[in-house]
């Protein structure tokens, strides 16, 4: 069962101008089959915490532990590829590839053979509810619901249990939005992932199993209750 532990994790960066305490002593931890929302205000931190938490980045104190590995310990790219994935808000999808080999892309930089990428990609795309008539379509030909629904295939697709999503609702509008939180309940509570999802949207945080309000570095449970 993946599991994230933090405790007392702290992070600070250098601006030309000043020093950025973006992460102050924060404590938590994130178990598999539970969706955990991180609301908060632009320039908060919510978005460096996720970053430490996809390891792009090292905590400057504290612990990160990922099922009792320290973070600091890992090959950090290995950890990305086969254990954590990152889903953005501006999809990241490759132009020149069709949906289908978007998806497989991740199964060819683990080595997976062809054939099995072409069978797993089908299952991941089906998996976020996209037809088989969309596989051989490009990003640009599909609305951006389809192209975030296909950046969440394209993470399942790299094999790690735990998703980490930095506003993955943010360019889509209510319908759609809702649809890509669905797919994320989903894949936490019925196949046991690992969700964590940064949010501006309390419509989404309120549907998390854990909600969490991140302001000026220092993040704090909600209580349930919808963040202000």
């Amino acid at each position: 069962m993946e599991k994230i532990t933090v405790r007392q994790v702290s992070y600070s960066y250098r601006t030309k101008y000043q020093t950025v305490h973006a992460v102050k002593d924060v404590t938590c931890t994130f178990e598999a089959g539970k969706v955990y929302a991180i609301m908060g205000e632009s320039g908060s931190g919510k978005s460096t915490f996720l970053s430490l938490l996809a390891g792009l980045d090292l905590p400057d104190g504290g612990d990160l532990m990922v099922d009792g590995t320290d973070i600091r310990e890992k090959d950090r790219d290995d950890y990305r590829k086969s254990e954590a994935s990152v889903v953005y808000q501006a999809f990241h999808l490759l132009p020149l590839l069709t949906v289908e080999e978007n998806v497989m892309l991740p199964m060819e930089m683990n080595g997976v053979p062809k054939a099995e990428r072409k069978k797993r990609a089908t299952e991941f795309l089906k998996k976020v509810g996209l037809p088989k008539e969309a596989h051989r379509k490009f990003p640009k030909m599909m609305s951006g619901g389809e192209q975030q629904r296909v950046a969440i295939a394209r993470s399942l697709a790299a094999g790690g249990r735990i998703l980490l999503a930095d506003e993955p609702t943010g360019n889509l509008d209510t319908e759609n939005g809702q649809n890509v939180v669905n797919i994320l309940l989903e894949l936490a509570h019925k196949e046991g992932y690992l969700v964590v999802l940064v949010t501006h949207n309390p419509d989404v945080a309120a549907q998390a199993d854990v909600a969490y309000r991140m302001k000026d570095g220092v993040l704090a449970l909600t209580d349930g209750m919808r963040v202000p």
